[in-house]
């Protein structure tokens, strides 16, 4: 109970300024007195998850980073993580660990489980899988911010035995077993955090249905202001994801091999770069890995970014409107968030299009083709707005009040105090 008599010793000590927890300071920094231990699922390389980390951790100055495997380079901490401390479980020291870590996910629960996090203030778990489940102490605040309940465990799991090829042998019955374990540890865990936040209102919705939870929305950060705006387009189109099974990159180039007078470039690498090149044809290429500068400047200068994958949100779509860059995509996931569709909006951003499937994709692309003229490049830049680096520092910061709240109210605040709390900050 520390925390809590610390937390509403705090409310009432400003109470006579302000009746709440302390305003932004000038930098927008929060408490840098509270200690704070956030937990992430696993780093294998910098992509939207780590950027979420990346932003929570310069938002808490200090805080020290749990997670299962760490496989980020030395530069990228640098840049992004400096001074801030990563510790991995006892698995991360397993000899060649990075090329089969996926495959022990019937471990991850237990590894979590392991993490010791019950001497800081405040727990921020950042989960897709196995952050939130965590022990945490019962006066200890514990705020998750979902990127979504294990995809491959519940409504994705076909999809997921389906591209592995994994029916009902031996094989199969196993890892279908070792979900089934891994969907009662998820429904057993759904309670620990004392508030969820869902990165889109499709992941939002996924938690009522899975955990029966309530979870507010915000929306991961973009760093739009570093996106170079672009309105004069090269005439290509672009597909850029992790080259996995569910992101359907397949479908994207097999409606382009159906369309041989439009160019296709595929930006990304994953486990299925090999299977995906054996349907190039001459008027789709692949640049494999880019970097930041290069893959900015391809998102930038194409047509429109075409998209066939359920996203829970997707940054990278963001990114691409940042830039001025239209949509074109799969009309389910995080993109229902992003795109204001050709038809339904009267500044439209892009076009959804119903099914994943090839005839789909061809079929939008070729919409695009007549229609895509309503699209402007400036409506796409100011739609990205929605997802700055600044919203999301705000929806952390009324989060974080939401839940010390909780916890102060346990300590003798009044619900009309808690409720009171906007924001925290350095004092």
């Amino acid at each position: 109970m520390q925390q809590a008599v610390r937390v509403a010793a705090n409310i009432h000590e400003h109470e006579s300024i302000t009746g709440c927890v302390p305003g932004p300071s000038s930098n927008g920094i929060i408490d840098r007195d509270i200690r704070v231990a956030i937990v992430h699922d696993w780093c294998p390389d910098f992509r939207g998850g780590e950027r979420v980390l990346a932003r929570l951790c310069k938002l808490f100055p200090g805080a020290d980073v749990f997670t299962l495997f760490d496989f980020l380079p030395e530069s990228i901490k640098a840049e992004h993580f400096p001074g801030v401390k990563f510790e991995t479980s006892i698995a991360n020291r397993l000899p060649g660990v990075r090329k089969y870590y996926r495959a022990l996910f019937h471990f991850c629960p237990f590894l979590i489980e392991q993490f010791d996090v019950t001497r800081y203030d405040m727990v921020i778990s950042s989960s897709a899988a196995f952050a939130r489940g965590v022990l945490t102490r019962p006066d200890q605040p514990h705020l998750s911010y979902i990127h979504s309940p294990v995809r491959y465990a519940w409504d994705e799991q076909f999809n997921y035995l389906d591209q592995a090829k994994l029916g009902f042998g031996p094989k199969g019955l196993l890892v279908r077993w070792l979900l089934h374990r891994l969907r009662m540890w998820d429904a057993r865990t759904a309670h620990g955090p004392d508030l969820m936040l869902a990165n889109s209102n499709y992941v939002c919705r996924r938690i009522g249905r899975i955990y029966g939870r309530d979870a507010d929305v915000v929306f991961p950060p973009v760093a739009v202001s570093e996106m170079p705006f672009r309105a004069i387009k090269d005439d290509y189109y672009v597909t850029a994801s992790f080259l996995a099974p569910y992101k359907r990159t397949d479908l994207v180039i097999k409606a382009f091999r159906s369309m041989p007078d439009r160019k296709l470039v595929v930006v990304g690498e994953g486990q299925q770069m090999a299977k995906l090149k054996e349907l190039q044809a001459p008027n789709i290429s692949f640049t494999g890995y880019l970097s930041r500068e290069d893959y900015v400047d391809t998102i930038a200068r194409a047509r429109a970014m075409v998209f066939a994958g359920c996203e829970d949100f997707g940054i990278a779509l963001a990114e691409a409107q940042a830039c001025g860059t239209p949509l074109i995509a799969f009309g389910r996931g995080g993109a229902v968030d992003i795109v204001r569709p050709l038809g339904a909006h009267p500044t439209p951003t892009g076009i959804l299009f119903p099914s994943q499937t090839e005839d789909a994709v061809r079929k939008a692309v070729e919409e695009f083709e007549l229609n895509g003229h309503r699209i402007r490049p400036e409506a796409c830049r100011i739609n990205s707005e929605r997802f700055s680096e600044e919203t999301f520092d705000e929806g952390i910061r009324q989060a974080v009040c939401k839940v010390q709240a909780i916890f102060a109210g346990s300590a003798g605040c009044t619900m009309t105090e808690a409720a009171s709390i906007g924001t925290i900050s350095s004092r």
